[in-house]
């Protein structure tokens, strides 16, 4: 086996939560008597929700406040269940791999609130994971390898001994400087998007993550 860890993006990898977390954001900013729109948060996606939210009250001429988090993250969880998009075969997966002995960890920019919700839509529970590392746990956010170094950290394995599983061309250069190999899903940008950060593995699917030789 090439790889002894697999560390994991979470949105747009595991699960497709960015819609209703930008559904959330405007309801929640809607209480503020802001009327925001969904392409305002496209230049904060994967900046972590601090950003996410403010950026766009600051937009509007709104001081951004911490409750306002709070408050989008009322409305995620009350629909997750209900209004995320679970890619077919993920929770197979993810067993998959964890009974192989592969260590696995999540490395996502979202807050520690939003992945615990996410978690329990794909039907895990956080004990199947090594480590688990959010955005509000390390300074530079990507393009910077600093999640994925940390993740590897965690994990006890050396970068080059993990694996990166990514749908952004910011986390496919942020596991490259991080010294680890990525493969790349093509949900958030299509494959021929992807080839501009030269992934050294393209999955057609998340479920065929366990397919690839390295990981037998």
């Amino acid at each position: 086996m090439r790889y002894k860890a697999i560390l994991f993006d979470m949105d747009g990898v595991l699960i497709e939560s960015e819609e209703l977390m930008r559904a959330s954001a405007i309801r929640a900013l809607a209480e503020h008597g802001v009327q925001a729109k969904h392409e305002d948060f496209y230049e904060f996606t994967g900046c972590g929700e601090d950003r996410f939210i403010g950026g766009v009250a600051e937009k509007y001429g709104l001081v951004y406040d911490i409750s306002m988090k709070e408050r989008a993250y009322d409305l995620f969880g009350e629909r997750v269940m209900e209004e995320t998009f679970v890619p077919e075969g993920v929770k197979q997966m993810l067993e998959t791999l964890h009974s192989r002995g592969l260590k696995l960890a999540v490395c996502t920019a979202a807050d520690r609130r939003k992945a615990m919700y996410n978690l329990q839509a794909i039907g895990v529970t956080e004990d199947l994971f090594t480590a688990f590392i959010t955005g509000s746990e390390v300074e530079r956010k990507k393009p910077h390898p600093d999640i994925y170094l940390e993740g590897a950290r965690r994990v006890g394995e050396a970068p080059g001994d993990c694996l990166v599983v990514e749908d952004a061309l910011s986390g496919i250069r942020a596991a490259h400087a991080g010294g680890m190999d990525a493969a790349a899903v093509p949900t958030t940008f299509t494959r021929a998007q992807l080839e501009e950060a030269a992934p050294e593995y393209h999955l057609d699917h998340i479920r065929r993550l366990p397919e690839l030789k390295e990981l037998l």
